[in-house]
């Protein structure tokens, strides 16, 4: 059975080709640009990860991801992000424990998108 992802993204464009290479890669992907819409449809136990970009409108990724963890606590998530700055903010909120390892830095190679999906995923 193939692994499930949600993937927010709010650039159409970089949703749409991170969706591409994640099915070309294997997984089921389920894509939102609205991360209040991805909220709304958001099930507990349905997806074996969840990818959010961090800057978006409305809600940003690290609200996206209190709100996620309030509905499914033991969802998987990283995030996507083109700046180290962000993983440092959000180092200094109450989400200090996450891993490092969670951030994914834009641009990405393709192959590279894949390996860190399939690592992420299959930690413990």
């Amino acid at each position: 059975m193939k692994k499930k992802i949600l993937l927010v993204e709010d650039e159409q464009d970089l949703s749409v080709v991170f969706n591409m290479v994640l099915e070309d890669g294997g997984y089921e992907v389920n894509c939102f640009t609205d991360p209040l819409l991805a909220l709304k449809n958001f099930e507990a136990g349905f997806y074996d990860l969840v990818i959010l970009d961090i800057k978006m409108p409305e809600m940003d990724g690290f609200e996206l991801h209190g709100q996620l963890k309030k509905i499914d606590n033991a969802v998987k998530i990283c995030f996507l992000t083109a700046s180290e700055m962000y993983y440092e903010e959000f180092r200094k909120e109450e989400f200090c424990e996450l891993d490092k390892d969670l951030f994914l830095r834009k641009p990405i190679k393709n192959e590279e998108l894949i390996k860190e999906i399939h690592r992420i995923i299959n930690l413990n």
